[in-house]
């Protein structure tokens, strides 16, 4: 096993497009790290380009001790499951997943016994002699699996191996690529879309845009305190909110009625300051009378969660998001006032960079948190 190191990586394309732009990046031996990120945002780049199949522009990859930056994808000591699984084939699950091995010069024996002890430990064992052509796609992704664990890497690379599967499907591979994971022990790169996939799998996530890096922490981190508002929108099943505000002495005023938020701004920005006040739907809480320093707005869309329902309220201009359990719902038409628990509050300056936390700030109480309708 190994760590990856990327120092100054560029990755530029003709026309001076960088999909990789100045990356410096350490990924820890055997940790489950996730590239996380919009479509276009360079992650699957990275990742070919750590795998060798992209030629990197400037700096250097490194693998365990080894600079591999000008090695070819052969001699990094890697192995990479894609998209669409590239399975041969012509080839049985047998020959597919022995296939690295015979590129090894392995023996026929002994690449034939590694695919069959593969197979077992992927409850592929019944199918070898099958042609991908005849196994479904749960099937065709263990395959492409156990081609990437016969070959004894030092590091698997992922990209967006699930991305093919049904919702149901999806989960179930998602948990056994876990454990498969923990059991072994490998430096693992995956790269998603589906930051769902990425909060449930990852040690650590990499969030990025554009090239570059916005943040790097564990999934309690980036979900919790995201460094800026790229990362605290892209974050979460729904989206934080996020509503213009502004500083006041110690008060942030936020919503339609300038509503003066209980929680001190002290030490976090300045007065008249204007700010980005942000807080998750799962942390607010919905009243159907006036409530003291809550927030009102008019009830315009519910959305079934399954069991829980995300109300959207119209602030003015803004929108504001409340989660609140099955059967509490309003109906559309109706005032609302939302309240917040500060400790679960962010600011955001002008930039978009989060100013802090406000419970760092001061001990912060709300009272009558309970919703009723």
């Amino acid at each position: 096993m190994a760590s990856i190191t990327t120092t100054n990586l560029i990755k530029e394309y003709p026309g001076g497009v960088r999909g990789v732009d100045d990356l410096t990046v350490q990924i820890n031996d055997g940790e489950f790290f996730a590239l996380l990120g919009p479509s276009g945002c360079g992650k699957t780049t990275l990742l070919r380009t750590i795998a060798g199949l992209e030629r990197s522009t400037g700096g250097t990859i490194s693998i365990g001790d080894r600079d591999v930056t000008e090695l070819d994808p052969g001699s990094r000591h890697v192995a990479m499951v894609f998209q669409d699984y590239a399975l041969f084939p012509h080839m049985s699950v047998e020959e597919n997943i022995a296939y690295p091995l015979k590129i090894q010069r392995v023996n026929k024996d002994s690449r034939l016994a590694k695919a069959a002890e593969v197979a077992k430990a992927l409850t592929l064992d019944g199918l070898l002699k099958r042609r991908p052509g005849q196994l479904s796609g749960g099937q065709q992704q263990r395959v492409a699996l156990g081609r990437a664990v016969a070959s004894n890497p030092e590091v698997f690379l992922f990209d967006e191996p699930l991305s093919n599967l049904d919702a149901r499907l999806r989960l179930d591979a998602r948990t056994f690529l876990k454990r498969l994971q923990q059991e072994l022990g490998v430096t693992t790169v995956f790269v998603t879309h589906d930051q769902a996939e990425a909060l449930a799998l990852a040690d650590r996530i990499a969030i990025m845009r554009a090239g570059r890096i916005q943040q790097i922490g564990s999934p309690r981190e980036v979900f919790h305190r995201p460094a800026n508002i790229f990362v605290a929108s892209f974050i979460g099943s729904v989206p934080m909110n996020l509503m213009q505000a502004r500083v006041e002495g110690e008060n942030v005023i936020v919503g339609l009625d300038s509503v003066p938020l209980p929680t001190s701004a002290r030490g976090l920005a300045l007065g008249g300051q204007d700010v980005t006040w942000g807080a998750r739907p799962e942390y607010l809480s919905l009243h159907s009378e006036e409530h003291p320093n809550a927030i009102r707005g008019t009830v315009t869309v519910l959305e079934n969660l399954g069991a829980s329902v995300l109300v959207s309220l119209a602030v003015g201009s803004q929108l504001l998001q409340v989660v609140v359990d099955e059967g509490l719902e309003p109906e559309p038409g109706t005032l609302g006032w939302v309240t917040v628990d500060p400790r679960r509050t962010l600011l955001f300056d002008s930039e978009g960079t989060r100013i802090d936390s406000l419970a760092d700030a001061a001990e912060l109480t709300l009272t009558g948190t309970t919703s009723a309708w």
